[in-house]
Formats: C-alpha cells, sequence, structure tokens
C-alpha cells in the first residue's frame, strides 16, 4: 500500500497511551499525540481505543471449517477472525493420523506464502498432537503416537511449525524436548498425565510454555503439585482459554498472578462464529450449545471464543485495558520472538484495532488492510 491512512483516539503504545493520531501504509508510519498522564478508560474521558492486532496461538477453525479439513479451510478461518480483531494467527491441527497431517500441514504452507485480502496473517501451524499422552486425549481422537525427530523434520517440511505440543512424560520425548528446543522451536507442554518433576525436567530441556494452562494436565494438589503447580512455580509463559468455561475466573487470577507473561488463545473451533449445531474438530463430532463446544460424552472440545471476547473477559476480570492487551497482543508476539507485530510502534506492521468506550469492535487494520466488519 502506498496510501498513508490517519486514525484518531487514545493510541496504547509500549510506552503507554497517547491521545493523538497513528499514522500508517501497510507498516506504521508515525504516530503525534499528547501521552497520557490519566487512564483513557475512566468515565470523565472520550474517545475510541486503539490497540495492536491481536495474536492467537492456537486456533483449530472458525465460520464452519476446521484446519483439518485442508483445502481453503483455513482461509475461511483467518477470515472469520480477522473480523474479531485476530491479526495473524497460528493454524492448529489436531492428533489424526499422518496422511491426514500432511493435507493439512501443506494446506497451511500454501496459506503462509501470501496473506489473502480479508484474512489475519498465517504465521505457521501448532502442531497440537500427535505427541501426547494418550491417557489425556482431551478431546483429541485417539491417534497419539511417539515422536521422533525424523517424523517432525518430515511434518515441518509441508509448513513452518511454530509450536509443538508435547507430552514430556512419554518415552523418548523429553531428550527430544531438548532436541527440538535447542533446533529453535517452541515446545509446550500439554495434553499429558506428567508429574511435577516431570513438568520441571521439561523446562529445564527448554520447554518453552503449557498448552491451554489447567485442561488436559495433571492437577495441583498441595501433596502432588502436578503440571499445573510445575507452570505456576517455574513457567514465564504459558496460554490460557480465557472464554471463562475452560477455567474459573479465579484459577485465571492465580494464573496471572503466578506466570509473568501468561497469554491467551481461543482454541477455537468450526463452531466460532457459527449457530448451535454439529461441527467437526479434526475427525471428531463436536456439538455447540450455551456458548460452549463439547463432545457428546460433555467433555469440552475447544471453543466458540473470539479474541475481542477474550480482551472483553479480562476487562471484567479486573485486568485494565493496557494488561488486557499486552495478554492478547505484545506476549504472545514475544513468545514467538516476534517484534514487528504486537504493538503500535513506528515500523512495525499496521495490525490495528479500534474499540469504542464499550470495547466493542469498531475497526480492524491488517498491515493496513481496513476488514470489512459488516458480516462479522
Amino acid at each position: 500500500m502506498s496510501s498513508i491512512t490517519q486514525i484518531e483516539g487514545n493510541v496504547l503504545t509500549p510506552q503507554g497511551w497517547v491521545s493523538g493520531a497513528l499514522h500508517f501504509s501497510d507498516l506504521i508510519t508515525g504516530m503525534t499525540g499528547t501521552p497520557l498522564e490519566f487512564d483513557p478508560t475512566d468515565d470523565d474521558h472520550t474517545g475510541d481505543y486503539i490497540l495492536p492486532g491481536f495474536i492467537d496461538l492456537h486456533v483449530h477453525g472458525g465460520g464452519g471449517q476446521d484446519v483439518m479439513n485442508a483445502g481453503d479451510a483455513v482461509h475461511t478461518i483467518a477470515h472469520m477472525h480477522a473480523q474479531h480483531g485476530t491479526t495473524s494467527m497460528l493454524a492448529t491441527t489436531m492428533t489424526a493420523p499422518l496422511p491426514d497431517l500432511e493435507l493439512a500441514l501443506a494446506a497451511i504452507g500454501r496459506a503462509c506464502l501470501a496473506r489473502q485480502s480479508g484474512c489475519a496473517r498465517i504465521l505457521g501451524t501448532h502442531l497440537e498432537g500427535p505427541y501426547i499422552n494418550p491417557g489425556k486425549l482431551g478431546a483429541q481422537p485417539n491417534f497419539a503416537v511417539a515422536a521422533t525427530l525424523e517424523q517432525v523434520d518430515w511434518l515441518r517440511s509441508f509448513a513452518p511449525l511454530k509450536l509443538i505440543t508435547i507430552a514430556p512424560e512419554m518415552s523418548g520425548h523429553l531428550a527430544l524436548v531438548k532436541t527440538l528446543s535447542d533446533n529453535g522451536m517452541r515446545v509446550q507442554i500439554g495434553h499429558t498425565l506428567g508429574t511435577y518433576e516431570d513438568g520441571v525436567a521439561a523446562l529445564e530441556n527448554g520447554a518453552a510454555g503449557f498448552t491451554h494452562l489447567f485442561n488436559a494436565m495433571t492437577a495441583m494438589h498441595h501433596r502432588e503439585p502436578g503440571m499445573v503447580g510445575a507452570a505456576l512455580a517455574h513457567a514465564e509463559y504459558a496460554e490460557l482459554i480465557p472464554d471463562l468455561l475452560h477455567v474459573h475466573p479465579g484459577a485465571i487470577k492465580a494464573a496471572i498472578r503466578a506466570i509473568p507473561h501468561l497469554y491467551c488463545v481461543t482454541d477455537s473451533t468450526a463452531a466460532s462464529g457459527m449457530p448451535d449445531g454439529e461441527y467437526m474438530l479434526g475427525r471428531q463430532v463436536v456439538h455447540k450449545c450455551m456458548g460452549g463446544v463439547r463432545l457428546a460424552d460433555g467433555t469440552l472440545a475447544g471453543s466458540t471464543l473470539t479474541m475481542d471476547q477474550a480482551l472483553r473477559n479480562l476487562v471484567s476480570l479486573g485486568l485494565s485495558l493496557e494488561e488486557a492487551s499486552l495478554r492478547t497482543s505484545t506476549y504472545p508476539a514475544d513468545y514467538l520472538g516476534i517484534t514487528e507485530r504486537g504493538r503500535l510502534k513506528t515500523g512495525c506492521f499496521a495490525d490495528i484495532l479500534v474499540f469504542d468506550r464499550q470495547l466493542k469492535l469498531k475497526a480492524v487494520y491488517v498491515e493496513g488492510e481496513q476488514i470489512d466488519l459488516n458480516n462479522a
């Protein structure tokens, strides 16, 4: 894009709030205004809130499509989530037979090459399985296998693997955690029956975070702290689903106090943005009703959450708008080592959100392109 766009309001910068204007094309070219010494969310003040675009590192689906559908499904998903403020994302796979993973990853790999108009940027893949504990599948189909470096390298040939979820207690996995981490891959602990000691060992061997903290892992008990205890005691980063269904608000607050860079994901499914009914999550049939998504036996199976609602939920729990933005934009960018997204700063991509005073999304820009919100 060559033309410069200007929007005005209360701009959240890495240095704090500025009352002024943001100038951008595909990149942010500058900003003008006055630093605010007050919280612009106070009732006595006016003006829209201008925030960095959301970065969602755990997205299975949306708009009726699932990442495992391959083909053009990922574009439908990226379009639906862009309408709710997600400007970049990781397409997340399910535990599945190798041929299914190859097809899904090939489609993701193609989508990573160029962003389709109206869509969020696909940064790569979060491989959630098949390297998980078959005793802690959650809503994952039972195709769990032990990981090998050769198979991971093969899957990486189809699409960038930015995150990989592994149960570290499985035979051979701890050594693989170290190898993958030494090679620059972000390894997350998840879908695990591991102990506190297993979690600490994985972190010492390079594991960087935890997949949907509290869910599909051993719980914390005061004499058996489990994987949750390892996260709360030692983690710098962990992802959490703040739909207020997967995790109790009190547990969310405890995690925020314990984990400095806890960040939020949707773990969204094909049911996101769709009416109640039956949808597919990989090879599983899931049911959307009463704001949640479940298997036939009642097991939670991902969510219908969108990132704009995640932001509102965090604010409803007492977080400032600034901190809620950090946990939905900046921290996930930092976790992946991305410096040109997740913040409103000259030279960064123009991934920009505009919210009104009631935190209703008014405008979304992905790399400077304004997204049509009419059908959101």
